[in-house]
């Protein structure tokens, strides 16, 4: 148990000489805050520790661990899967915003960030050189931090053609339990330089999606590209989910769209629905900075106008694409390929919904609540295409058997979609309902915000409810052979494992954290 003045336990006063006294917080707030996802807390740890420098980390890390003290690491926050929730108080919390410095290598093409840099920072920086990483964000890419994404597994910009985060990672450098830090790739060899992934087995793998259970990341190296300078996008409606589906399986074997992503039609009318006049102002004139010239801008705004969200009555869901291209006439060759793929399955529509992200691929992450205030917490699973309608139609089946309760406790339902590369569909059942915030929601988000949405009262059978269904999903997902990214503690990845692969998993956590005190509970071990 921790005690009740945490601030005179030995191993904080240690670590308040390590780091500086600023950069260990104590305050209830702070420590309930640092370990609250968007969906819940589980227990609340002795100390949130903001190390500066990797050298710290690795200090931070050894000491406590040598306390028996359990380390959890925490990134943007922007998580819902328990990942960085601790499941003891007798545990350390470890803030990587500091960990911020980028160093850009053109010649070898590779950047290497510490784990405190976020997605948006990296692109603004690699930008200016012209360059950028192939997966480069998730949508919360404001708060989201490389090391986070390595850690939990990040989808959503670049990743319908160049896989999750962990595929553009070619290096990592990983504090250990004990302190000492591990270097993956081409960087572990002598005279080794962070340039390339594989030289034998592939450690890195160890530590990608790992959320944390067998080490912090300190540092990462990314592979460059030539940021692709022309972006198009089309979008297209459907009928039916299977329709969307079917389009969406068309285009993602192209090889050609860079982002994608579908809509049902509930979570279309809250992604437009919440946008207030200063964000479509925003966005336009993005959308405006960003085209080929001005007749060329001023067009697309005509035809965002134009089209409004009127298309929306038409169609049931959404598939959105981006291709991006070296010039013009190359990104209209891709998206004549996507065009031809997915019109045997839907119908064009304007394309604003795309034309919005691409201009404004980092928004601020106002979805972390519905579009009325309400609790918001997503699920997701990625799936061989093959198995997509069969899991719709058992999703489908298990709302309907909770549709009564639902309606009683205020609680509603919406999905999104996306395509991985050429081989994975990604499908994301969404939960609202209505309760009190919590202090994350407090802290996380701009008060002025929060001041145009409603408040509700407590609402734990709802709570509960949300809870029994999630559980529900997590095993159709697991009956049509699902896998996950940010594992956490919320998915299964140790029950029913195949015997052999859970006992190497549970040997190399045994090596690298004998004692069980890098975020106990993470993958189940």
């Amino acid at each position: 148990m921790a005690p009740k003045d945490v601030t005179t336990h030995p191993l904080i006063l240690r670590l308040a000489q390590a780091v500086g006294p600023d950069h260990v917080l104590t305050s209830a707030e702070d420590r309930v805050f640092y370990s609250h996802d968007v969906y819940r807390q589980l227990e609340t740890p002795l100390a949130v520790v903001r190390p500066g420098s990797v050298e710290e980390l690795a200090r931070v890390v050894g000491m406590a661990t040598a306390e028996g003290v359990a380390i959890v690491p925490r990134g943007g926050g922007a998580s819902y899967s328990d990942g960085y929730c601790a499941t003891t108080d007798n545990s350390i919390s470890i803030d990587t915003s500091r960990l911020n410095k980028i160093s850009v290598n053109e010649r070898d093409m590779t950047v290497t960030v510490e784990s405190g840099v976020t997605w948006a920072e990296l692109y603004d920086t690699l930008s200016k050189k012209g360059l950028r990483t192939p997966f480069w964000g998730p949508f919360s890419g404001l708060k989201a931090t490389v090391g986070g994404s390595m850690s939990q597994g990040s989808v959503s910009l670049g990743s319908s053609l160049y896989g999750p985060s962990a595929d553009s990672v070619l290096s990592m450098d990983v504090v250990l339990a004990d302190g000492s830090i591990l270097k993956t790739g081409s960087a572990a060899a002598a005279n080794g330089t962070p340039f390339f992934r594989h030289y034998g087995p592939d450690l890195s793998a160890l530590f990608t999606g790992d959320t944390g259970a067998m080490g912090v990341k300190a540092r990462i190296t990314l592979r460059l590209i030539k940021h692709p300078p022309v972006k198009m996008s089309v979008s297209f409606g459907f009928q039916t989910f299977e329709g969307m589906a079917a389009g969406m399986e068309a285009a993602a074997k192209e090889g050609v769209v860079s982002d994608s992503f579908g809509l049902n039609p509930r979570l279309q009318r809250a992604w437009l629905g919440r946008t207030n006049m200063k964000q479509s102002m925003d966005a336009a004139f993005n959308v405006y900075k960003t085209a080929r010239n001005p007749i060329d801008g001023l067009f697309k705004l005509i035809r965002m106008a134009v089209a409004g969200k009127s298309f929306l009555d038409k169609s049931e869901y959404s598939a959105h694409f981006i291709c991006e291209g070296v010039d013009a006439a190359h990104a209209r060759s891709l998206l004549a390929a996507v065009r031809r793929a997915v019109e045997p399955h839907g119908i064009e529509v304007p394309n604003t919904i795309p034309t919005v992200v691409a201009s404004m691929p980092f928004m601020p992450l106002y979805p972390i609540m519905g579009p009325a205030g309400e609790r918001w917490v997503p699920l997701h699973g990625i799936l061989p295409f093959s198995a997509v309608k069969p899991f719709h139609d058992k999703l489908t089946a298990f709302h309907q058997q909770y549709a009564a309760q639902m309606e009683k406790h205020n609680i509603v339902t919406a999905a999104m979609f996306t395509t991985i590369s050429t081989t994975g569909f990604l499908y994301e059942p969404v939960f609202y309902w209505q309760d009190t915030r919590h202090l994350y929601h407090e802290r996380y988000l701009p008060q002025d915000f929060l001041g145009l949405l409603p408040t509700y009262g407590e609402n734990p059978e709802g709570r509960k409810l949300v809870e029994e269904m999630r559980a529900g999903i997590r095993a159709i997902f697991a009956s049509c052979g699902a896998v996950h990214l940010q594992v956490g503690k919320s998915y299964p990845y140790m029950k029913d494992r195949e015997p052999r692969n859970a006992e190497m998993v549970k040997a190399v956590k045994a090596l690298v954290d004998p004692k069980r005190l890098m975020n106990p509970g993470s993958l189940g071990l």
